[in-house]
């Protein structure tokens, strides 16, 4: 199978373009490398595999660079988005382009070249403050609190569309706070190795009881198998998290026994646009997508510091 994967020099991306060769995808990657973070890690994600896979080098926003990166191409697994909460507080403009100008592109492009296959990733961010614990893909969507937030659920909204009109097969995947090797180094728990190993404080903002659902990339790379392979309804929507929500303050005890090290706190007042908790109910993804998260938090972090240790060994 002949597969696109946008924003496949990511985090996520590179993680599951790994799995796809593994068992002999075809692949091209869409990726404009931006400066968000370095540009530098994400070519160092594509160097183990550049020679296995086709790279076009090309900006969402740019509907030429798109249907080149479609042509000759089955499945279309678009990743690419600016993200963060934060951030997109600060460039909402920005966001808006890229993440729903954007997936218009790729929906766009996608029906212009007959595919008929797109898994979009959208985000836990949709549910906002949702006050019934854990967040089920039934649950009404009232009130996004961030830009990014409100450009996921315009990118399901686009993809909805698509399918209805178009005759196309759509699955909107709901992340759920995604962790592991390659992480982004903007993320918690990259950032919070990184600062406890150079002996620097970490910032918690409020008191450390905000919850979130951590999920472990390979679980979310298995998810996303299981959306190319489901053939039910012609647009759906999948929770993917890890089925535990753990408070900030457990996830910095899992960080300092993984690294063997206390970490100094700097403490910082809560920041606009962060969701209280994220709690996933994946029954439906479980029942449709043979979905099985398995990697507990404790495991997942003590495997991303072994990661993280074994490139810095190498890096030194």
């Amino acid at each position: 199978m002949r597969f696109l994967v946008t924003g496949g020099a990511g985090f996520i991306g590179s993680n599951l373009v790994d799995r796809l060769l593994a068992e002999d995808g075809d692949v091209t990657i869409l990726d404009d490398f931006n400066d968000f973070y370095d540009p530098a890690i994400k070519r160092a994600n594509v160097e183990a595999f550049s020679k296995l896979v086709r790279v076009v080098e090309g900006d969402l926003r740019d509907l030429a660079s798109v249907q080149e990166a479609m042509e000759g191409v089955d499945v279309v697994i678009h990743l690419a988005a600016r993200a963060g909460v934060r951030p997109s507080i600060e460039q909402p403009r920005l966001y808006f382009a890229t993440n729903v100008d954007g997936t218009f592109n790729v929906m766009e492009a996608a029906r212009d070249a007959g595919i008929k296959k797109v898994i979009f990733a959208s985000s836990s961010s949709v549910y906002g403050v949702n006050k019934k614990v854990p967040f089920a893909e039934s649950d009404p969507i009232l009130r996004t609190i961030s830009p990014y937030a409100a450009t996921k659920i315009a990118g399901e909204q686009i993809c909805s569309n698509f399918s209805h009109l178009h005759d196309m097969n759509v699955v909107c995947l709901r992340f759920f706070t995604v962790y592991g090797p390659r992480q982004r180094p903007d993320l918690a728990i990259s950032k919070f190795v990184r600062l406890i190993d150079e002996g620097k404080p970490i910032d918690r903002y409020g008191s450390g009881d905000t919850g979130r659902d951590y999920t472990y990339v390979d679980d979310i790379v298995q998810g996303i198998i299981g959306a190319v392979r489901y053939d039910g309804q012609p647009f759906d929507i999948f929770n993917l998290g890890g089925s535990q929500t753990v408070s900030l303050n457990e996830m910095i005890a899992a960080v300092e026994d993984a690294m063997g090290v206390k970490a100094t706190i700097n403490e910082l007042p809560e920041q606009p646009g962060d969701v209280p908790m994220t709690s996933a109910d994946v029954s439906k993804a479980r029942q449709h997508l043979g979905y099985e998260p398995k990697t507990a938090l404790r495991e997942g972090v003590r495997k991303y510091v072994e990661w993280y240790r074994a490139l810095h060994s190498q890096v030194g």
